[in-house]
């Protein structure tokens, strides 16, 4: 007899085989309409016997079901259905829509512990989630207080960008600037610049040239290092230069002298690109708790022999010189036309990279003043004030400066030798200033030099600098 419609014995996706007839057997084959059948998977088989629905309690190789004991030759089989795309299986990834999902199905106590990780959440999942997980400051390269660009660069200095060292070692001459050039669409305003001013395209075997970050110990306790607990870090970071080639970023521990090396490669000249390292962590040495350098970022742009005749370092390492760029390929102080751009520079704790925390500028700024902090400047016709200066003898000036914050140690000064000093309400002038002994990581004893300063002792003013170019500022640096 003829149908409409599907045969009786397929339900949609669900096929009717034979009834199996038991003889005190384990094993049997499947048929449908008298002919061997061989289903996809035990997965898709679902009998009953003697009114008993089997689950889990047999497998099946080809058209061969195996029950694994004897099944009595008075048992019945009731029904084998055969599901062409199974039963209870696992369920491929992106099979499972929200509209799937019966309201409140998926409750906290179904989500076990660390289930959830950074790398499953999506951009934006968790607002205002920062909490200084980027362990690099400044590295989104907005804060400059000693300026926006300086030249003639050859050798070690802090320069421009906060908290970002320029090392140069007898290679080449380079402008250090902050620049407006940045990835597009990442939320970044300020890069931070290399430009070949003076090339050196046979640097000298001990020549070296990279931008280094150094960080203090009492912040990187956390990553436990020196114990099998030891956490793994995560350096981001995007980058543009003319040239294309491999870069060399190491970890340094100052601590234990040790080093671990990590590299990036530009593929694309003059374009802005994101690289990722992980970098594992040290289970054997510990981190000073402490204010001094601790751990260190090298972001190799060139060097000599010296630091190029080794491996990069993929385990911790007694740090070897011969491994500190020998991944290295950029040299970029080979022409006058290399520039080497950076920003978004984050090191955090884990294994995968998270978006970029962007502090508000005012905390970034505060972070920053703790190793620098740029007090007055004359810059323009306006003589900027330095503080109350009181006369302690007719020929001495001493003024307090309080720092906006705590500083990591009692910082130095830097003032601008042989330069002119003007004391409001006393109509008088110093040509040079010094700090005190006296001075600590809150506040600087300034006085003036026996130099010009003439007065009454008790009588006081406002000090200002009255000479063009004059800087009053307070390092407190690693």
């Amino acid at each position: 007899m003829a149908y409409i419609g599907r045969d009786v014995d397929k339900i949609s996706n669900v096929e009717v085989l034979d009834n199996i007839t038991f003889d005190g057997s384990s094993s049997y084959t499947l048929q449908k309409g008298g002919s061997n059948f061989t289903p996809s998977s035990a997965n898709t088989i679902l009998l009953s016997i003697d009114g008993v629905v089997q689950a889990g309690n047999f497998t099946v190789s080809g058209s061969t079901i195996d029950f694994g004991t004897a099944v009595a030759g008075t048992s019945t089989c009731d029904f084998v259905l055969h599901y062409g795309v199974g039963l209870i299986t696992s369920v491929s990834d992106g099979t499972v829509t929200t509209a799937k999902l019966a309201d409140s199905s998926v409750t906290a106590a179904k989500i076990t512990d660390a289930t959830i990780t950074a790398a499953k959440l999506a951009s934006g999942t968790v607002q205002n989630q920062s909490a200084f997980k980027n362990i690099i400051i400044n590295g989104d390269m907005s804060i400059a207080q000693r300026g926006t660009s300086e030249s003639s660069y050859t050798s070690d200095t802090y320069s421009t960008v906060d908290r970002m060292k320029t090392r140069v070692g007898s290679l080449g001459t380079w402008t250090i600037s902050q620049s407006t050039d940045v990835p597009s669409g990442q939320g970044f305003a300020k890069s931070l610049k290399w430009d070949c001013t003076t090339a050196d395209a046979s640097p000298s075997a001990s020549d070296f040239l990279f931008l280094e970050h150094k960080i203090e110990g009492q912040n990187l306790q956390y990553l436990k290092y020196g114990t099998s607990s030891a956490e793994s870090t995560t350096l981001s970071f995007w980058v543009k230069s003319n040239k294309t080639g491999t870069g060399q970023v190491n970890l340094r521990d100052y601590d234990n002298d040790k080093l671990l090396g990590g590299t990036y490669t530009i593929s694309s000249a003059d374009t802005w690109e994101k690289k990722t390292i992980t970098y594992i962590g040290n289970t054997s040495d510990t981190l000073d708790n402490d204010n001094a350098v601790s751990l260190a970022l090298e972001f190799w742009l060139d060097s000599g022999s010296t630091y190029t005749g080794g491996t990069a370092p993929t385990a911790w390492e007694a740090r070897d010189q011969t491994d500190r760029n020998a991944s290295g390929t950029l040299s970029l102080g080979d022409s006058t036309s290399n520039e080497w751009y950076i920003t978004g520079v984050q090191l955090e704790a884990g294994t995968s990279a998270s978006d970029f925390e962007f502090l508000p500028h005012d905390v970034n700024l505060q972070r920053c003043l703790r190793y620098y902090y740029h007090h007055a400047e004359k810059t323009g016709s306006q003589n900027p004030q330095i503080g109350m200066g009181t006369y302690t003898t007719s020929t001495r000036i001493d003024i307090i400066v309080f720092y906006p914050v705590t500083m990591r140690t009692d910082p130095s000064l830097i003032s601008t030798s042989s330069e002119v000093y003007y004391i409001y309400g006393q109509a008088d002038y110093f040509s040079n200033i010094s700090g005190s002994a006296n001075s600590t990581e809150n506040c600087a004893l300034l006085h003036s030099i026996n130099d010009g300063a003439s007065g009454t002792a008790g009588q006081a003013g406002v000090v200002s600098i009255n000479g063009s170019g004059g800087i009053i500022a307070f390092n407190s640096e690693l």
